[in-house]
């Protein structure tokens, strides 16, 4: 069944073609660029079931089990795709049977 999967404003547009078979939106079209980490959180927990992130901070800084919304935590050199796209395989898999509220953290 298809997601609804929200990209980190720190990721790469182009990151969404590797989602094929779900929906995939950017923070910035959203609108929601430059919203604080809490508040990004509340607001797409409404509206989408995945939050993909490098941001390997957010587990520490926020209290995720308020938010029913999956995060997956990518854990890469950088935030290029190049860096990425050795996580994709792995990045499908998580969004595809990822359950709310849990969070997958993919890479090193």
């Amino acid at each position: 069944m298809p997601k609804r999967v929200l990209l980190d404003e720190c990721l790469p547009q182009h990151l969404k073609r590797s989602l094929a078979g779900h929906e995939v939106r950017t923070v910035p079209e959203a609108g929601w660029a430059s919203k604080e980490n809490g508040e990004l959180l509340a607001l797409a927990a409404d509206k989408y079931d995945v939050f993909v992130t490098v941001d390997r901070n957010l587990t520490f800084q926020q209290n995720l089990e308020k938010f029913r919304i999956a995060i997956v935590v990518l854990v890469a050199r950088g935030n290029r795709l190049q860096d990425l796209m050795p996580l994709v395989p792995a990045l499908q898999l998580a969004v595809d049977t990822i359950e709310p509220g849990q969070v997958v953290r993919l890479g090193v």
